[in-house]
């Protein structure tokens, strides 16, 4: 019988192979530990959870937004804020500027977009009558309605000198100062103070800050009636010296893109004089499961769910694990953040559809009554920007699973080891940069809109910084100061200021990827893990042979590692010992044989032999 074959060296072999130490010109091949190895795998299991949910998630925030919704507030935007008045008269909502325009506007350009009496031609209608179709498609919900605040005479002080000359006084709006006494012909609710009726927020104009009451009336269904209501109102003073802001409110439905579009037109008085218009369109999804493709979402919000309260239990758990060292991980506290947002749009997704259903309800039982969508499609937009800023930090939240890549240790090691210097840099910057700004506000405010308040002139100045600026018209202002001021602003903050916050980064990094290059990397990396798995899988399908595998394993370790010569140097001593290592049982095996042919062989012959 022939000797059977020896066995290759086996996977505990080589691994005591590949663990092998050179000293002197070579270098230390890491050996992975078993808790090591097991805390990567974990790792890479929980970011392959994670990345479903992000998945999840997007797929709903992409699914609440559409290219329609831009294109429906674009068309709307154009109707009633580029018509102009007539024909003769080129001024526009955007030019407002006297209350004779302003009656001029609400009389033609308003009225002709909210009353479409006309349809395709060749075409009947086929839509019920006292109903308004904008664009045909755009159906107006109930019906628009206008709402005015004022506020009292003797709101402000006027000085002894002009006394004689200026009986009344009406200062800027401020709520205190808000008129809610009964004027006019004081017989309808245009002329009686209305107190809100909505939880809405109050509106934020461009110069104040103003209650959701009001002095009220609704247009009728008409265009007729509604312009006999309109010149009514007019040739009564409706607009008086106190008004200080009208609110024009609609809202249209359009089925064919399942959108809600809410507008408001808004007309501030100040008390300069003149009229600053300013509009909000906002183009909503309120009705959520129409098609298919809203099913799918909602099996998507369902698994969104199961992922919150997973997360929210997990959660629990560490904080009674690690207790008052839970606070100390900033991950922690990102974690606590994505969950309160989540669980709020969640509480906010379930309102709003009782809300919508409760508001359709009373339209179509008055559809002559104005329906307070805006209070929905203020705080769907407010929700947008919420779940925005959800999947900002969720998108952050992976950086802490891939921080045991070593891109991502030097990153976090630079900014971690300059903090303290860019601290102290940062106080520097921002007393010059908030005493130009200063400089700038005082100098240039009364003049240039960029500098008209300390806001503006902060957001100025960080245009100026990326290059976006308007020197004609800082020069124009003062040709003396406005010059001075910019030619010092650019080189004391740009050329200077932040070439430091550069140079501070680029050291610090410097630095860090020099320590990096001395001390030899013991990291496991999750790229070294997922190349191990594949290999171990191509092995075990024996696609490749476990030599093979060890191999390729060791060179690509010290090519991670920027060491070409380390790791061809490693794998030809590694093949080395493993031969040797396989001539050594085999020389075992042979002289074992050896050993049993000749005890088995008779002593005579070997008498024989030796005469």
């Amino acid at each position: 019988m022939e000797p059977p074959k020896p066995k290759p060296p086996d996977s505990q072999d080589t691994s005591s192979a590949a663990g092998l130490e050179w000293r002197g010109s070579g270098v230390t091949k890491p050996r992975l530990s078993r808790s090591r190895e097991l805390e990567m795998k974990t790792t890479l299991q929980e970011l392959l959870l994670y990345i479903i949910f992000l998945t999840d998630l997007c797929i709903l925030t992409f699914g609440m937004v559409s290219t329609d919704m831009y294109y429906l507030n674009k068309v709307m935007s154009t109707l009633f804020l580029e018509t102009p008045l007539s024909e003769t008269d080129d001024t526009d909502f955007k030019s407002i500027a006297s209350i004779t325009d302003f009656w001029k506007y609400v009389e033609g350009p308003l009225l002709d977009g909210l009353y479409w009496d006309t349809f395709y031609p060749s075409t009947t209608s086929v839509y019920p009558s006292h109903t308004s179709h904008i664009y045909y498609e755009n159906l107006l919900l109930g019906v628009a309605q206008v709402r005015q605040l004022k506020i009292r005479n003797d709101t402000c002080s006027i000085y002894p000198s002009f006394r004689a000359f200026m009986k009344e006084c009406y200062g800027p709006y401020h709520y205190p100062s808000e008129d809610t006494e009964p004027f006019g012909l004081k017989n309808d609710t245009e002329w009686r103070y209305s107190p809100a009726k909505s939880l809405s927020l109050w509106h934020w104009g461009r110069i104040g800050l103003y209650s959701n009451g009001g002095f009220t009336f609704t247009l009728p269904k008409s265009k007729n009636a509604s312009l006999d209501k309109l010149s009514y109102l007019k040739e009564h003073g409706w607009l008086t010296r106190g008004t200080r802001v009208v609110f024009i409110d609609f809202s249209m439905y359009n089925a064919n893109v399942n959108l809600f579009c809410i507008v408001r037109l808004v007309l501030e008085f100040p008390a300069t004089g003149g009229i600053l218009p300013s509009w909000q369109f906002y183009s909503v999804k309120l009705l959520r499961y129409v098609t298919y493709y809203d099913y799918f979402l909602a099996s998507c919000e369902v698994i969104f769910c199961l992922f919150i309260l997973s997360f929210l239990i997990q959660e629990f758990l560490k904080m009674k694990t690690l207790k008052k060292e839970y606070v100390k991980n900033a991950w922690n506290w990102l974690d606590v953040l994505l969950i309160l947002l989540s669980i709020f749009a969640i509480a906010f997704n379930v309102y709003r559809t009782m809300e919508v259903a409760r508001l359709m309800e009373n339209l179509l039982s008055n559809s002559f009554a104005y329906p307070d969508f805006y209070f929905l499609a203020f705080w769907q937009t407010r929700y947008n920007n919420m779940i925005s800023v959800n999947v900002f930090f969720a998108w952050i939240k992976i950086f802490k699973y891939i921080s045991f890549n070593k891109t991502m240790t030097q990153l976090s090691s630079t900014l971690s080891r300059c903090a303290k210097d860019i601290i102290g840099f940062a106080i520097m910057f921002f007393i010059i940069f908030f005493a130009y700004a200063q400089l700038g506000y005082l100098v240039f405010g009364s003049q240039v809109d960029e500098f008209s308040t300390f806001q503006n002139c902060i957001f100025t100045q960080f245009r100026i910084v990326l290059g976006d600026f308007n020197f004609a018209s800082i020069e124009q202002a003062n040709r003396i100061l406005g010059p001075i001021y910019f030619i010092t602003f650019v080189f004391f903050v740009f050329f200077v200021l932040l070439n430091m916050f550069l140079a501070i980064i680029n050291d610090t990094y410097s630095e860090v990827k020099a320590d990096f290059s001395v001390i030899p990397s013991r990291e496991f990396e999750i790229s070294d893990l997922i190349r191990q798995s594949y290999n171990k899988a191509l092995v075990k399908l024996k696609l490749k042979s476990a030599s093979q595998t060890e191999d390729l394993y060791t060179l690509t370790h010290f090519l991670d590692h920027d060491d070409l010569a380390t790791g061809i140097h490693a794998m030809v001593t590694l093949r080395l010992s493993r031969y040797t290592a396989e001539l050594e049982k085999q020389l075992k095996h042979v002289t074992y044989r050896l050993d049993l042919i000749m005890k088995n062989l008779p002593e005579g012959s070997g008498t024989g032999d030796k005469k």
